[in-house]
């Protein structure tokens, strides 16, 4: 049975607090270094990161509706604001002059942010092609990798463009710093193998903490050694100079303001166009994948969101900070340690202001490297090589949109990057058309999309011309009239072509209409020709698209017909029920497929096994699993329970950090206790439906993750796909723990 939705506004605070402090405690350890990385990445005072992480925190929770989210600066807008600091700075201005006029473009953009929630045009970011915004995230990273790669080195670099700054990385190898390179690295082995470790203990310091905690002490160790030069190699090397985070501890005095100066040129507005459109697709597309990832699913206005970022942006740019976004990493990490409210952002905000107060003589001890080591891990995040394989498997299309994104943006900045990707992409949905000018713009503009109610009350939308990203505003409009509840058919067969980010606009309305207990079916795909084999790539009129079977699928068919269970192999989207578990409820299922259904002899009892794909995070945070499930339909209401391995430490886990459920263990079974951890709400329940029968059988068999919301069951046993032989020993594991269950 799902929990009661949290309560909101100050009923919310008052029922929700502790939830909500422990949450924030482990975000603010995570914002702590990275808001410093970032101002430190961008050459603006290191205190204006911890600034615009203060800001985001506090006044954003009162404006904004996002239950879940966390607001701050983030990587995604350092190209952005580097390119407008290079755009204003010439021989007669500063840096520091010139990020004053960028604070003034900032102030205006968090003002026009909040023009377009009021005026409800939060879905303008929808235009945006996918790839295309990829494609801006991919070359942001590229350009944070190179920068910070030198000052992770220990070099410098006076080339004059990103691709030059490339290249210097292995031209600057002989000219390492040894002292820098130590920490850094051991900074970058900790981000690369934290999420590797299995120790609940250890995922508790969140990884960017563990790299300055590891990287201070190498500091003090430093001041012990000869300054003058330190044999390394057979080579004598000195002490860095000016190799720490410079923060005064009268930086209040220093702060830098905004200078309104320049708002009458074109590199004024040039800056406010860009840092407005990037930080508004970010924090539309971070406040999407928040919901996702809420265990409640919650939806978040997205206009009132724009208006709560848009105005501490404003805030954060009058008092020297960076624009304010939706972090989805920082969100992730509050969703994961059960955030109940938007309180936690305010929580989150107060610990970075205490932090300031109270740790800057600390914060002075931290090493510029071990915050290159987060920024270089982060910008490898960004433009991680699967993405573009990802990408590929999309289609040929969408890796020449993307890389062409990054080569603009490269070589110009981000919003001509922007600019450039929608052009190209446009370009390419003409040709692949095969229509004139003039008809395409027709079939774009005025296509004649239409939705009707049917007499049964149920909806059908035809899809007309090209259904691209240009139509995404048309779309947008005509599902927000279709009624909670009921059911829409969607038919695509007058479409010319279909593109990726309108796809994903229809799967993600059915997602959510499914949530409200209607039903959407896509239909008149059949003739269109498919760009590879991935289920959202681009489609254009002719044939279907047949998938080959695999080995492993040609046998899973031969058991299946052999056993007289159903099968089927297409990938499939409906997996509304597994959403019913809370294993399921953060983690976002993509689809299912070869799916086996059958029923236990001798009883009423039916189920399903399925290879799931499944997102753990989002964004950066995001890793993809895939695992195979077992989901029994009952047919009897039983105990809500949860059973698992039990890890080394998880007793003593649970028990200091108050976080977990509580493990039922049972006196007369110390192997089961010992082994597995049983936990549920109603502990007395548990106790009973666990008789000593079931306890036994358990100890006797491979351990597997058993998960029951009262009606059904899940069992997997890891996150990997099960060979045959592992299906069939499911299946009979299955039927026994069900027998065993009894009465």
């Amino acid at each position: 049975m799902r929990e009661e939705i949290p309560k909101t506004g100050w009923q919310g605070l008052t029922s929700h607090w502790k939830n909500d402090i422990i949450a924030a405690v482990s975000v603010s350890l995570v914002a702590l270094p990275l808001s410093l990385a970032i101002a430190v990445a961008i050459g603006i005072p290191p205190i204006a990161g911890l600034i615009t992480a203060f800001v985001g925190g506090v006044v954003t929770t009162f404006f904004r509706s996002s239950k879940l989210a966390i607001n701050g600066p983030a990587a995604g807008l350092i190209g952005v604001v580097l390119a407008a600091i290079l755009s204003f700075q010439d021989e007669s201005t500063s840096a520091i002059q010139a990020y004053q006029y960028v604070l003034a473009a900032i102030i205006v953009a968090g003002g026009l942010q909040v023009l377009i929630g009021l005026l409800k045009w939060g879905r303008i970011a929808d235009i945006f092609p996918t790839t295309v915004i990829h494609g801006i995230l991919a070359s942001i990273g590229i350009i944070i990798f190179a920068k910070q790669m030198h000052v992770a080195m220990g070099t410098t670099s006076t080339a004059e463009n990103t691709v030059g700054i490339l290249k210097d990385i292995i031209y600057k190898l002989p000219e390492i710093n040894p002292y820098i390179a130590i920490i850094s690295g051991i900074g970058l082995v900790l981000l690369i193998f934290h999420a590797r470790i299995s120790y609940k203990v250890f995922h508790f310091i969140p990884a960017p903490v563990w790299v300055l905690a590891v990287s201070v002490p190498i500091v003090l160790l430093y001041g012990h050694l000869d300054s003058e030069g330190t044999m390394i190699f057979g080579s004598a090397f000195t002490q860095p100079e000016n190799y720490l985070i410079d923060v005064e501890s009268n930086w209040m005095d220093n702060l830098p303001f905004p200078d309104f100066s320049k708002v009458h040129t074109f590199s004024f507005w040039a800056a406010v166009v860009s840092i407005n459109l990037l930080s508004t697709v970010i924090t539309l597309a971070g406040a999407k994948a928040v919901d996702a990832l809420d265990p409640y699913k919650r939806t978040t206005n997205m206009n009132r969101d724009l208006v709560g970022v848009g105005l501490s942006s404003m805030v954060s740019g009058a008092l020297g900070g960076l624009p304010v976004i939706t972090v989805i990493v920082r969100s992730t990490v509050n969703v994961h340690n059960k955030a109940k409210t938007k309180w936690s952002n305010f929580f989150h905000g107060l610990f970075i202001a205490l932090f300031v107060l109270f740790l800057i003589p600390v914060i002075q001890l931290f090493p510029k490297a071990a915050l290159a080591a987060v920024l270089v891990f982060t910008g490898i995040k960004l433009a991680s090589p699967r993405k573009f394989v990802e990408i590929y498997k999309q289609g040929l299309e969408q890796l020449v949109f993307l890389i062409s994104t990054v080569v603009i943006t490269l070589y110009k900045d981000p919003l001509i990057g922007l600019l450039g990707g929608m052009a190209i992409t446009l370009v390419a949905h003409l040709l692949i058309s095969r229509v004139s000018i003039p008809q395409f713009i027709q079939m774009v503009v005025n296509s004649g999309t239409r939705l009707r109610e049917n007499q049964d009350g149920s909806y059908t939308l035809k899809v007309k011309g090209v259904a691209n990203f240009l139509s995404m505003l048309r779309l947008k409009g005509l599902l927000e009239t279709v009624p909670a509840a009921t059911n829409l058919q969607v038919d695509l067969s007058r479409t010319r072509l279909v593109d990726l980010t309108f796809q994903e606009k229809l799967i993600e309305f059915r997602r959510e209409h499914r949530l409200t207990g209607g039903k959407v079916q896509i239909v008149g795909l059949t003739q269109h020709v498919a760009a590879s084999n991935h289920k959202l790539a681009l489609k254009s009129l002719i044939l279907p698209n047949y998938q080959k079977a695999s080995p492993r699928q040609q046998r899973i068919k031969k058991i299946a017909a052999n056993n007289g269970w159903m099968y089927t192999q297409e990938e499939q989207v409906d997996s509304i029920e597994l959403l019913e578990f809370d294993f399921f409820r953060s983690r976002p299922i993509e689809y299912k497929m070869n799916v086996i259904g059958g029923e236990f002899e001798g009883s009423n009892v039916d189920w399903e096994i399925s290879d799931i794909t499944f997102d753990e995070g989002a964004m950066l945070s995001k890793e993809v699993y895939k695992t195979t499930v077992q989901l029994v339909h009952l047919n009897r209401e039983i105990p809500s329970f949860v059973l698992e391995q039990e890890g080394i430490f998880d007793k003593i886990f649970d028990r200091v950090l108050s976080i977990n459920s509580q493990d039922i263990d049972f006196v007369s079974h110390p192997i089961f206790s010992k082994k597995l951890k049983l936990t549920g709400e109603d502990e007395q329940a548990v106790r009973g439906l666990f008789t000593s029968e079931l306890i036994e059988f358990l100890e006797s068999e491979e351990i597997y993750h058993i998960e029951c919301n009262g009606n059904a069951l899940i069992i997997f046993k890891s996150l990997r796909i099960s060979n045959t032989g592992e299906i069939k020993n499911m299946v009979r594991f299955t039927k026994e723990f069900v027998n065993h269950l009894g009465e």
